[in-house]
């Protein structure tokens, strides 16, 4: 059919509910969508939940969610069921099934192209965000129904293979977290009674820096951390030695990654400057970490943010350093096997990847 624009075949459908009268359960927020990842994981409570105003924008199963603020996340996922997501949420849909079909249009919006076009088009330097009407101007080559029906078939048999592939990574995440409750008990309640020391015992933390816009090109060597992970290359380090990095606000506070030994962290994050305990591994504490969920220790006011006191002032388990290293030998075994499905998952989405191109 040639190309076409994105309005003249998509639609935002707007119904707002009266939120002192509402009949729904549950609710979508930004942070409940992944990115890349169609399918919503995460949803919040109205019964529950301190909601804010803007959450009045009505969803059904079949309708594709995207998230207009900060679109380099591609955050596009399609609803399973009915609830409520805030207005700066998108909800979509096609104007005419027998021109565009529903199924394929959340892999159109995952096209580096459509990314390229939003994040073009967002207004904004702190918090970017789109209009509507200018992804209604995103111009893309629309293929007859016929091959439509193709596409669609082949693209989300390829999705339900991620998923058993993901739903793999995750049992082997639980069968990781079982054994440490095994070995060393329940790391937030210390269920087992093992010797635990405070933060301030163990280790001491500095802040991130700012990178400059210059410092930063995927030509150059080093790898460079905020609290999502590796955001790109940086042409200078800030540390030269190995350690482990937590997400210090917004979406990703909590979040935990282990650095290279030469890297820059950002000041999104903190890091770990100094061990004070040498009989602790420092991979056995990055699994530590990953289980005391040190989301639960940020603000509850505003945007989330973590503070190195709030992780220094809590309990650690802190077995023998032979035992440390036994389950860190058994854990790396299993993220061995993750590596290898996420390796077959980076496959299958360079063929999605191919069959959209």
């Amino acid at each position: 059919m040639g190309l076409v624009k994105f309005g003249d075949y998509v639609k935002e459908v707007k119904i707002n509910i009266d939120r002192n009268n509402n009949p729904y359960e549950y609710y979508v927020a930004g942070d409940h969508m992944d990115s890349e990842d169609l399918t919503i994981r995460r949803k919040g409570l109205f019964a529950t939940d301190d909601v804010g105003p803007a959450f009045t924008r009505l969803f059904k199963p079949g309708q594709i969610l995207y998230g207009s603020r900060r679109t380099y996340l591609k955050k596009v996922a399609v609803a399973d069921f009915e609830g409520i997501c805030s207005n700066t949420t998108f909800v979509l849909e096609t104007k005419d099934e027998n021109k565009l079909r529903q199924r394929l249009l959340p892999f159109i919006m995952l096209t580096d192209d459509f990314t390229k076009w939003s994040i073009s088009k967002s207004k904004g330097s702190t918090n970017p965000y789109i209009l509507f009407s200018d992804l209604a101007n995103y111009e893309f080559e629309l293929p007859d129904i016929n091959k439509q029906d193709e596409l669609v078939k082949l693209l989300w048999q390829a999705y339900a293979t991620k998923e058993s592939y993901r739903e793999m990574i995750r049992a082997t995440d639980e069968m990781v977290k079982s054994q440490f409750i095994e070995m060393f008990g329940d790391p937030i309640t210390n269920s087992k009674e093992c010797v635990v020391k405070k933060g301030y015992e163990l280790f001491a933390f500095s802040s991130g820096k700012a990178n400059t816009r210059a410092n930063l090109n995927d030509s150059y060597k080093y790898d460079c951390y905020g609290g999502n992970g590796t955001t790109g290359k940086s042409k200078e380090y800030l540390i030269d030695y190995s350690t482990l990095v937590i997400g210090r606000v917004g979406e990703y506070c909590g979040s935990v990654h282990c650095t290279p030994t030469y890297s820059w962290i950002t000041d999104n994050a903190i890091y770990i400057k100094e061990f004070n305990d040498k009989d602790l591994d420092i991979n056995y504490l990055y699994y530590l970490f990953l289980f005391l969920d040190l989301h639960r220790f940020s603000a509850k006011t505003g945007q989330p943010k973590i503070t190195q006191e709030a992780l220094l002032g809590i309990d650690y388990i802190c077995p023998g350093i032979e035992e440390q290293e036994k389950y860190v030998t058994f854990a790396h075994q299993a993220d061995k096997s993750k590596f290898e499905l996420k390796q077959a998952i980076e496959k299958i989405d360079k063929v999605m990847r191919a069959l959209m191109q």
